[in-house]
């Protein structure tokens, strides 16, 4: 087998698929399908300040390893939007997607209003939560259905009873069984999250999806994609132990910053933010005040598309699709390669796009203005 193959057949061993047939397709496909499933989730939201889309798919990759949140009131005036790109397997980004925004939430920086801390913290406890018992159980629980069943026996056994669950609920290394001393999974994720509170716009990102704005019709990235060639990212990997290969940390992956991907956080001597990998975030705070809207997307559009192209496209499509979603899949639709020759555009992919609403008074403006214009134009 090709040593990409036998790499992603152990990367899935690793995070809990453990079929023969599954592997054997996988080193039969190598990482694609005959033909891409173009089937796309696809969802649409708003409220008085924001409104939505987003849409997923597959496409030729042989399993969905994205994920996303979506979440319009995270509380009465906050939003929380994230995309999540699994690599080696789908547990990590599963995980971040249903755990990250109420970690954001519980928090004591969020309840003082520091959005920014709050959200930087979360990503290191995704980290914390994948260990252990409980994140083995977790874990468990989003992969396969083989694993999904023995997660919930271990779970029916070994889950803290009455008082005590109420106690450890947000404690999970008190959670104890056979697996306490999982380290947590070999697989990981990237983690691209915009929060939005009034015209307070903070963003997080580790790996390379990427956050996008546009204002009036310029495309400015809101995060950095983390390769290892970068210098900051490089000097961390070597001081921590690691080294690069082909673009590659230590010849295998293409990202610096990950949630999970645990192999890479080993070192007792160092803090989690020098470790090979980090889920350390870059956090960027924004105001939003005369911004069109925001995108999200995992790498699988950023590999087809500039942030300027993209920009260029959805103001292209936004005013005549019926909706936001709509957008979103015209993208999917536009970035999906013909054949796997080439390998861009052979991806998983997904895309939030998130729009801002006017304030009435600022609504008001524009139509006086409009009016105005076209009276002079009559006249």
């Amino acid at each position: 087998m090709h040593w990409n193959v036998v790499n992603k057949v152990q990367s899935y061993l690793n995070c809990g698929i453990h079929s023969t047939s599954q592997i054997s397709f996988l080193a039969k496909m190598g990482v694609y399908l005959s033909t891409p499933k173009t089937d796309k989730l696809s969802e649409d939201g708003e409220n008085d300040k924001l409104k939505f889309g987003l849409s997923s798919m597959q496409g030729w990759r042989a399993s969905m390893e994205d994920a996303h949140s979506a979440l319009l009131d995270l509380d009465n005036e906050t939003a929380f939007f994230g995309v999540f790109d699994g690599h080696g397997g789908r547990v990590v980004a599963k995980f971040c997607a249903k755990y990250l925004h109420s970690q954001v939430l519980k928090s004591e920086a969020y309840s003082s209003g520091d959005l920014g801390t709050a959200v930087h913290k979360a990503f290191f406890r995704m980290d914390e939560m994948m260990r252990g018992q409980r994140g083995w159980r977790e874990l468990s629980a989003l992969g396969d259905k083989m694993n999904k069943f023995s997660g919930m026996i271990e779970g029916l056994i070994w889950s803290p009873r009455g008082s005590d669950s109420k106690n450890a609920e947000d404690d999970w290394a008190l959670e104890e069984g056979p697996h306490s001393d999982f380290d947590g999974p070999t697989c990981g994720s990237t983690a691209c999250v915009a929060l939005v509170r009034n015209n307070q716009l903070v963003v997080a990102n580790a790996g390379d999806s990427r956050c996008v704005i546009s204002r009036a019709g310029q495309a400015y990235n809101l995060s950095r994609d983390h390769k290892p060639e970068l210098v900051a990212e490089r000097e961390r990997i070597l001081k921590a132990g690691g080294f690069i290969r082909m673009g590659r940390i230590n010849g295998s992956l293409n990202l610096a910053r990950a949630i999970g991907d645990m192999e890479f956080k080993q070192n007792k001597f160092l803090p989690p933010e020098k470790q090979i990998v980090t889920s350390n975030p870059d956090i960027n705070v924004e105001l939003c005040n005369e911004d069109d809207f925001l995108v999200l997307a995992c790498d699988g559009i950023w590999d087809c598309m500039s942030s300027q192209q993209l920009v260029d496209f959805i103001h292209e499509h936004i005013h005549t699709e019926s909706s936001l979603s709509a957008v979103c899949e015209r993208v999917l639709d536009r970035c999906l390669a013909p054949s796997t020759m080439g390998g861009d555009g052979c991806d998983n992919m997904t895309m939030i796009l998130v729009q801002f609403k006017k304030p009435v008074s600022d609504k008001k403006k524009a139509d006086v203005g409009e009016q105005s214009a076209k009276g002079k134009e009559e006249s």
